[in-house]
Order: structure tokens, then sequence, then C-alpha cells
């Protein structure tokens, strides 16, 4: 299958699915490779990934800019059960991140199967996407159970 079809098939899959950020990477890919300017496309593999981070990292840290978040807000973080437990499923899902990103540069062809399964979890589960990073690290952790399992 040619690469123009694989991302008009995850631009297919990504308006279904109601990501409209799969959605959107897929089109902006789909352009640079009909215009021909496949010469930017190391650039995005290497540095648009950072660039989504910084983003969405700027996004998060809006709140405490603005000052609708202060100290005041911060200290219950450490002294109530919601908060530790906000830090530790912070480190947890940012550790499940990491591994998300490992096993996409290893296998990219999974990313059609994390926004199909998206799609059934939106669909099904009235499920909200957030994104394919934390779906991988699911996967990676849903990969290595079942080889501690005995399933290969």
């Amino acid at each position: 299958m040619s690469g123009e079809l694989l991302l008009v098939l995850l631009i297919i899959i990504g308006l279904v699915g109601r990501s409209h950020i799969i959605a959107t990477a897929a089109s902006f890919l789909l352009i640079l490779k009909l215009t021909s300017l496949e010469r930017f496309f190391p650039a995005v593999e290497r540095r648009g990934l950072e660039l989504g981070l910084l983003f969405l990292t700027m996004a998060v840290l809006v709140p405490f800019a603005n000052e609708k978040i202060g100290l005041k807000e911060i200290s219950p973080l450490f002294t109530s059960w919601t908060g530790i437990l906000a830090l530790v499923g912070g480190a947890v899902a940012t550790y499940m991140n990491g591994k998300g990103l490992e096993i996409l540069r290893l296998e990219p062809q999974l990313i059609v199967g994390l926004v199909i399964g998206s799609i059934i979890g939106i669909v099904f589960l009235r499920g909200i996407p957030v994104g394919p990073l934390m779906a991988a690290g699911i996967t990676a952790f849903l990969i290595k159970l079942f080889q501690i399992l005995g399933f290969k």
C-alpha cells in the first residue's frame, strides 16, 4: 500500500474517530508528500515530537503563568491522598508515555491499531482520545505482560 493511500486512510480513520489531531497530522504529511516536500520529513520526524511536547507543556503551564494556580493550590498536593495519588499518577503516566514513544519508534505501524482502538473506545466506551503516546504506553505494558505470561 502506498504512503499516500495510508495517509488518506489515517485521515478517514481520524475523522470517523473524532481524532482531529491524527487527521490533521496525516493531512499535513500528505500535503508535504504531494507537493514534493518530502525533504522536510526527517526534520519533522526528528523535531516534531519535541515541538509538540513543548506546546503541550506550555498549554498545561498557562494556569501558573496567568496566576489561576498559586502556592495555595499546590500545597495540598503533598498533604492529601488525592494530591499524592495525582503525583503518583503523573509519574506513572510519564513513564508509560516514554515506553509508548519507544514502541512507536520501533514499530510505527502500530499507530493504525492505536487509532482504530481509540475509535472503538470513543464509540463503545464513550471515551475521549487524548493522544497516541499514552495508548502506545499501555500497549507496551500489555505486550510486556503477555510476554511474561508466555504469549509471544
